[in-house]
């Protein structure tokens, strides 16, 4: 597994990742992708999951602002079938390894509280990342906001 900054010849394979996982829609992504491509000077991290040659995962970073060394990890995802294989987790040690050396402090992550993503909650909590917050009914009735937190 190869953990590598994100590259444009790589938007194609990660909207494939998040039509297969839709963690949102996958023609927002060259939007969302575009600052950090284009312009040096972006505090956002995006990292890409290469196996055999071929991206099947990312993960995307950003600094909450008016913190002093927190970052939000604003997006993650793997491809289906790749979800298991250790891409998720290289990501997060990548994106942590990489903060770490920045001297950031604290990593951050947003997920929901509803039974679909039981498995997201668990991926966090393997990854040794404690339930900090769990605002109710955050993303809709029903649908709780579930923050987690880790030191770096």
């Amino acid at each position: 597994m190869k953990i590598r900054p994100t590259e444009l010849k790589d938007i194609p394979a990660l909207q494939t990742v998040l039509d297969g996982t839709e963690l949102f829609p996958s023609d927002m992504l060259p939007d969302m992708v575009s600052g950090f491509l284009s312009d040096d000077g972006s505090a956002d991290v995006w990292l890409t999951a290469e196996a055999g040659g071929e991206p099947v995962g990312f993960c995307f970073a950003s600094p909450e602002e008016l913190a002093d060394g927190t970052w939000n990890m604003l997006a993650i995802a793997v491809l289906p079938e790749k979800q298991g294989s250790g891409a998720g987790g290289a990501l997060v040690a990548a994106l942590e390894s990489l903060l770490r050396k920045q001297g950031h402090r604290v990593l951050i992550a947003d997920t929901s509280g509803a039974d679909d993503f039981a498995r997201t909650r668990e991926f966090y909590r393997k990854n040794d990342y404690a339930e900090e917050a769990r605002i109710r009914d955050f993303w809709a009735a029903g649908d709780d906001k579930v923050v987690f937190w880790k030191s770096l």
